[in-house]
């Protein structure tokens, strides 16, 4: 591995911590409902829409009607962008005159955005029109983004409320996440992307006249739309749906190396702040650098192992006539480097920072065709996303998912050496053990069991782009970005089918409802309880012992349950290039 590799890692890493306490420490203010720079400004919008909306902003709530809140939430955003996708030729800003989406393609769309998981089956640039993409896609993208926050305050009112019933309220959650944090965020993102040439209009496709390799003038579209604008909310949001269909390997969306430094930085800004605004809200701030150090740990480990896989190149390639260097100013910088799926403007060492950042954000957005990675490089991403998407995982999600693992890693070290098992004062009993075993569980069945009908079933095998191990890696590759609202996947699967657009929509729902509804019941369990004061029987949570058990927990876990589906796709397929 080349030391621009590791340094890039390096100055990556660092910039995100360094960013992690400003942002954490803000979050926390906004949340606690402090006062915070923005509120002159900010403050009567928030009012306004209280007032428009008859929302009693006074209110709180105990975890079932938050959880109605939410459900109620997620039906009324889905119901509206399901009408705007089937009459979306008879709204405004449609200079390309593009039809109405299909209605099964439509609810597979609805169902991926109100998700966060930004499932893309379909090419942006000609399937939906700039209406769609501002009033539909990039709304979602704020309030799927927002609810994921929601959700994560009222289990931290569950760890710091004692003998109540009530996590806050919904609504305003929702308001202050959107209107205090992604809005501002996403509008100083948007003017950085906008400097580096990301383009954002509303004008119709230029047509222009090219130069063909014979000297004959012919054609080519080039799709115009208000990008930097989407793109911005899609890093920022954990979303991941991409204006264009090549994603951020456009260079319309992504097109220079300090543009995608900002669209990585963006993947997991919030999700690593948040674990700073735990620690803050739960008085102890030594609770949220252990969890962000067990992620950083996972993700540093996940990027220096890709690089070096992709570095490596494919073997099967060695044996032809074909000249695999990877050479920039006239050097070698990475021999025998597999290039393929990759943009000559990011490389090997771009790619793969990217791809772990994406994969490990819940995000989905990518700038290099992970489909074409050695088998390997794919299977990386591919266990990040199994990990349950909690390196750094998604804004709000990836650390309400991470607290249930704690909860479980710290069921599992008490009863190792003894100790009482609580955290953060509050006694883990059975039920809360339950609810955690239960997202546990939920997502290997969603991945998993639909994977299993697709291979048994004759009709999707013709969606897939290869035969063999790779599709069946295809296979379980969507199915696992399905489940943990990721959205990526690998391009040679044919997504667009019936079976897919229907399966799929269920697994993304079931897959964010259903672990939704566990962390709100946790949530409202603890908040009912006592505080029990630290003795000498607690078992410490902020301490390196108890990092590395959380670690071993979630990889022991994700292991157990993926390696062997892992063993039937990437690992057969690479015993296979080396005619193992």
């Amino acid at each position: 591995m080349g030391q621009y590799a590791i340094l890039q890692i390096t100055a990556f890493v660092l910039v995100v911590l360094l960013l992690v306490k400003p942002l954490g420490a803000y979050m926390a203010c906004v949340f606690e409902q402090r006062s915070c720079r923005f509120d002159r400004l900010l403050a009567p919008s928030e009012r306004l829409i209280y007032k428009i909306c008859s929302i009693d902003a006074s209110r709180e709530m105990n975890w079932k009607e938050y959880l109605v809140a939410v459900c109620a939430f997620i039906l009324i955003a889905f119901l509206s962008l399901l009408l705007i996708l089937l009459t979306q030729s008879s709204l405004p800003l449609n200079p390309q005159k593009l039809p109405n989406v299909p209605f099964l393609a439509a609810l597979n769309i609805a169902l991926s955005f109100v998700t966060n998981t930004d499932w893309m089956p379909y090419p942006g640039e000609i399937t939906l029109t700039y209406f769609t993409q501002l009033a539909g896609i990039s709304v979602h993208n704020f309030i799927s983004a927002g609810m994921g926050m929601a959700v994560l305050l009222a289990l931290i009112r569950g760890f710091t409320r004692k003998e109540t019933e009530t996590l806050g309220n919904f609504w305003v959650d929702l308001v202050r996440a959107i209107l205090y944090i992604l809005l501002p965020l996403a509008v100083i993102w948007a003017l950085i992307l906008m400097s580096q040439g990301v383009i954002d209009n509303v004008k119709p496709y230029v047509v222009a006249h090219v130069l063909d390799g014979s000297n004959s003038v012919s054609t080519q579209t080039l799709p115009m739309g208000p990008v930097a604008s989407q793109e911005a909310i899609k890093d920022l949001g954990s979303n991941g749906g991409g204006f264009f269909n090549t994603n951020s390997a456009h260079p319309f969306e992504n097109p220079t190396p300090l543009s995608n430094f900002f669209e990585m930085l963006g993947l997991v800004l919030i999700p690593a702040a948040l674990c700073y605004m735990f620690g803050q809200m739960v008085r102890d701030v030594r609770q949220g650098w252990a969890l962000l150090t067990a992620m950083t740990l996972i993700f540093i480990v996940a990027a220096l192992l890709l690089t070096f896989v992709e570095q490596q190149g494919n073997p099967m390639l060695q044996s032809l006539p074909v000249n695999t260097n990877v050479v920039a100013d006239g050097i070698i910088q990475s021999p025998g480097g597999n290039m393929e799926g990759k943009e000559l403007r990011f490389g090997i060492d771009d790619s793969a920072l990217f791809t772990v950042a994406t994969t490990a954000s819940s995000n989905g957005s990518v700038n290099s065709m992970l489909d074409a990675y050695t088998p390997i490089g794919g299977m990386i991403p591919m266990f990040l996303i199994q990990l349950g998407e909690v390196v750094y995982g998604g804004v709000g999600s990836g650390l309400y998912s991470m607290l249930m693992l704690v909860l479980i890693t710290v069921f599992i070290a008490g009863l190792m050496v003894g100790r009482s098992p609580q955290y953060l004062g509050k006694k883990i009993e059975p039920f809360e053990m339950k609810m955690a075993a239960l997202v546990v569980l939920l997502i290997p069945v969603l991945v998993l069991l639909p994977t299993a009908l697709a291979v048994l079933n004759k009709s999707t095998l013709a969606a897939l782009g290869n035969p063999g191990a790779h599709g069946f890696s295809e296979f379980l590759y969507a199915f696992s970005s399905m489940a943990n609202n990721n959205g990526s996947s690998f391009a040679g699967l044919k997504g667009d089918t019936n079976f897919f657009n229907i399966l799929g929509g269920i697994v993304m729902l079931l897959g964010r409802l259903g672990i939704i509804i566990s962390v709100l019941a946790v949530a409202g369990s603890l908040a009912t309880k006592k505080t029990v004061p630290v003795s000498l029987g607690t078992l410490p949570t902020h301490t390196g012992f108890f990092v590395g058990m959380l670690i071993f927990v979630m990889v022991i876990l994700a292991g157990l349950t993926f390696i062997p589906a892992l063993a039937l796709g990437p690992i057969t397929e690479e015993l296979q290039m080396y005619h193992i």
